[in-house]
């Protein structure tokens, strides 16, 4: 059997399950340039439509906070790769949103970079006060700066941060335009060619600094089109399941380039510091068994303290829906 026709076989599986088909006629689905993933070479060689019998239109952002707010206007229906805290920082204030999977897990590719001439590190970060940072507010390049400086003992409010994409971040940086710059993916790169960072990826998740992204999505578009979203999950899963088995590289790689708008050297460099759980360990107790509510908890606080949310929910477990991946498994 093909893998075309396994594929179609469990689609149409996993329809029956739900009890449904699909209602909706297109949807639409927002994902990261610069920002390699296998799903890329599903949606570039049109397996998602195929599958879901729907037509696809994929919309790229530049932030996690800004797909938060075009899926509560409506205009987006299932984020890839939206970084959990944008999405608790929506959730906390009030959106209906949940989890549906874990899209990547990548402590090494979101981080703070600090102008070279400054010299730096992180024997020194008391010189940090009164210096001038971009930081993409809401996002998880954002999470990782207020952890690193509570970390440190710098206090933010003694810091003029400005809130700008890794993009332009990595712009300013280069310019000599602020003093450090957090963010991700291209634009940390370029941040990379200007300066240093504080604490390696190993460091952050030895003090408890998780960097993840989730695939999210309305709870009203979860509950009216559950077969649509276990069918999307479905083929992101063997996406990832193709890129893991490391039999698909030379196939795979220069299509995820090319939709990541990226060459695939450089492509290649930032999967390398991915990591794509499987949809057996993203139901375990490290995910979405547990894991991601408890730890989404502790972002929530973690940004309620910078006063950059007003509360934090006395639960998150609400937030988090794995009984679409389940179908999956199943």
């Amino acid at each position: 059997m093909s893998f075309k026709t396994k594929l179609c076989a469990t689609s149409a599986a996993l329809a029956l399950l739900a009890g449904t088909t699909a209602m909706a006629d297109e949807i639409t689905v927002a994902y990261f340039l610069e920002w390699p993933m296998p799903f890329q070479y599903g949606k570039a060689m049109g397996l998602y439509e195929e599958e879901l019998g729907v037509d696809i239109n994929w919309v790229s952002f530049d932030t996690g906070t800004a797909m938060s707010a075009a899926m509560a206007s409506g205009d987006v229906q299932i984020a890839v790769s939206q970084g959990l805290p944008p999405f608790v920082v929506a959730v906390s204030a009030g959106q209906a949103l949940q989890v549906v999977d874990v899209a990547v897990s990548y402590s090494e590719n979101d981080n703070c970079v600090v102008a070279t001439n400054l010299e730096i590190d992180k024997t020194t970060t008391a010189d940090l006060v009164g210096k001038k940072v971009a930081v993409p507010i809401g996002t998880a390049a954002h999470y990782g700066f207020l952890s690193q400086m509570n970390h440190f003992g710098v206090d933010i409010s003694q810091m003029e941060i400005v809130d700008m994409a890794p993009p332009e971040g990595a712009v300013a940086l280069s310019q000599g335009n602020v003093d450090m710059a957090c963010g991700y993916g291209g634009g940390l790169r370029r941040m990379m060619e200007h300066g240093n960072v504080l604490l390696t990826g190993a460091e952050k998740e030895d003090l408890g600094i998780l960097v993840f992204d989730v695939t999210s999505t309305p709870v009203d578009f979860a509950a009216e089109e559950g077969a649509l979203l276990s069918q999307f999950l479905k083929v992101t899963a063997d996406m990832n399941a193709m890129w893991n088995s490391g039999e698909h590289t030379a196939e795979m790689l220069p299509v995820i380039a090319k939709d990541a708008g990226m060459e695939p050297a450089a492509a290649e460099a930032s999967l390398a510091t991915f990591t794509f759980p499987s949809v057996s360990d993203q139901l375990g107790d490290k995910w979405l068994g547990g894991g991601v509510q408890t730890f989404m908890s502790g972002v929530a606080q973690v940004f309620a303290d910078a006063g950059s949310i007003p509360q934090v929910l006395d639960s998150y477990e609400a937030s988090v829906d794995a009984s679409h991946l389940a179908a999956v498994a199943e």
